[in-house]
């Protein structure tokens, strides 16, 4: 899927006219509900975009193909991001207690 081609202040006018409208009839837990999972959508998409980048510059500054990056990097890099959500997940528990 491609964007159309519009210009930065028409895409973010647009991301504001879609937030009123989705504010009218939902209640404040509602809201924050819908935008928290807003917000996780938006992390995922960028930091999907970040390792593809990544990966290209990886490619193009030292000519490995993409298979070698995305087995071997790709695997240390979840592993790496799995121990910093536990770590946030441990942390959370313990403001908690």
């Amino acid at each position: 899927m491609s964007l159309p081609n519009v210009s930065a202040k028409t895409f973010s006018f647009s991301a504001v006219i879609v937030g009123y409208l989705l504010i009218d009839d939902l209640t404040a837990n509602e809201q924050n509900a819908l935008g928290n999972w807003l917000m996780l959508v938006a992390q995922v998409l960028c930091t999907n975009a970040f390792y593809r980048q990544v990966q290209q510059e990886r490619i193009e500054n030292n000519n490995i193909n993409d298979s070698n990056i995305s087995n071997e990097d790709g695997i240390e890099m979840l592993e790496k991001m799995v121990e910093a959500l536990q770590q946030e997940i441990n942390d959370l528990k313990n403001k908690i207690k």
